[in-house]
This record gives C-alpha cells, sequence and structure tokens, in this order.
C-alpha cells in the first residue's frame, strides 16, 4: 500500500539553541524500511533530532541524508518524503476533533489521502477509531496509533511518530511497538522517539541520547561581584 522505505543516515548531526546544545554529535545509519528507536529522558533532545531528521529544525552542525539527499540543500524533498505523525508541541492531533473531522481534515490537506487509504492504514496499525470520538478521549494507545495511520495514509517514505511510550501502561509497550513493525513492514522506515528501549526485533536500529541541562546560570552582573567581594 506505499512506496519503498528511504534510508537515513547522519554524522555529527547537532542543534544549538540559545541555551546551548540541544543534541550534538548523532551519528546513525538507518536502512530503508528500518525502524529507529532514539531513547531518552525529557529534556534530551529526542524531538528536536526527530524533526532535524524530517527535514523540519535546522542543523548547527553535522550532516543528514535522507534517502539521497541532503539536509539542508534538499530539504524541500526530505520535507515530502517524510511524514510527521507526532511530535508535541509542534506536531499533534487536536483534541477537540472527533476522529471523522481529523480523518477528514487530513483528506483534505495531504496530496492524495483518501478514504480507501485511511482504512488501509488503520488495518495496518490495527486499530478501528470509533468517528464520533473525541481525539481527547482516546486512550493513549488509540491515540498514537491514530496519529500513525494518519501520516501512514500519506504513503511517506519515513515516518516519525515520537513519545511511543508515554503514558502507556507497561503491558501495551510491546503492541505498540508490535503496531510499528507492520508500519515498516508495510513500506516506510519509521523513526520513533521513547522513553524506554523496546524489546530487540529484527531491523531495529536504536539510539541512547542522554540528559542535557537547559538550566544555565547566568552571567555574574557587577552588582553581584561587589556583593560577594563585600
Amino acid at each position: 500500500m506505499t512506496g519503498p522505505g528511504v534510508d537515513v543516515v547522519a554524522r555529527g548531526a547537532s542543534v544549538h539553541g540559545p541555551r546551548g546544545p540541544v543534541f550534538e554529535g548523532v551519528d546513525l545509519d538507518v536502512p530503508a524500511g528500518g525502524l529507529l528507536a532514539a531513547h531518552g529522558p525529557a529534556g534530551s533532545g529526542r524531538t528536536s533530532l526527530l524533526l532535524a531528521l524530517a527535514g523540519r529544525m535546522r542543523l548547527s552542525g553535522g550532516a543528514v541524508r535522507v534517502g539521497g539527499h541532503v539536509l539542508p540543500a534538499e530539504g524541500r524533498w526530505v520535507r515530502a518524503a517524510v511524514a510527521v505523525a507526532r511530535a508535541a508541541p509542534a506536531v499533534t492531533l487536536e483534541g477537540r476533533l472527533r476522529v471523522r473531522e481529523v480523518m477528514a481534515e487530513r483528506r483534505l490537506t495531504a496530496p492524495g489521502v483518501t478514504e480507501h487509504r485511511l482504512r488501509e492504514a488503520c488495518e495496518v496499525v490495527g486499530t478501528a477509531p470509533r468517528g464520533t470520538d473525541l481525539v481527547e478521549d482516546l486512550d493513549p494507545v488509540e491515540a498514537l496509533l491514530l496519529a500513525a495511520a494518519l501520516a501512514l495514509a500519506e504513503r511517506p517514505g519515513a515516518l516519525v511518530v515520537d513519545d511511543v511510550d508515554e503514558g502507556l501502561p507497561p503491558a501495551a509497550h510491546d503492541s505498540v511497538w508490535q503496531a510499528l513493525d507492520r508500519v515498516r513492514n508495510s513500506g516506510p522506515t519509521v523513526l520513533a522517539g521513547c522513553l524506554r528501549t523496546p524489546s530487540p526485533t529484527p531491523g531495529l536500529v536504536t539510539l541512547s541520547l542522554p540528559r542535557r541541562s537547559r538550566d544555565r546560570l547566568p552571567a555574574r552582573t557587577a552588582d553581584a561581584r561587589e556583593d560577594a567581594d563585600a
């Protein structure tokens, strides 16, 4: 139902913000049709890394190649090839809409997405949401699978989904990763972010990101120095 996946390669990829590095020195090789699990605590730069790999965040250093196209020079091609299912707060589903409304919105805004494609995508991920349900009332597993299905219906070369295990009971972890494995077996490469490393599976590439403190002590002012010397 989808086109072939694209490989994703990074060498020394880094993003720096006003308070210092968000992530830096990332090297990875994800084969076409592979599954990346970038794991780390909040503040480790997982979401920013996924957005950078998708061409939605500019690198400060290093290089990324997606399907033979190098960022940032060929960012337009990469953005067209990579669908972002979830990467809060930049990309989320509107909680106050009903399932049928977010599906209708996707048909209007994403070229080529049809009702038939959406049904196929829901079958791949293993979800059958009721159209009348509000998105905000879905349980964490249903919300994740719906977001993945909407992105999969775009038939991308790669699909990004962050916070895979956030809010999930431990018993649901394996079933969600199995759903993402079905997604990548249907064609696209899957780039996922999570708190914990999933169980090993063929084709899984893992990347551990360390916690980075966003707190930076301000420079000492002249008054502060005088008080300290007093």
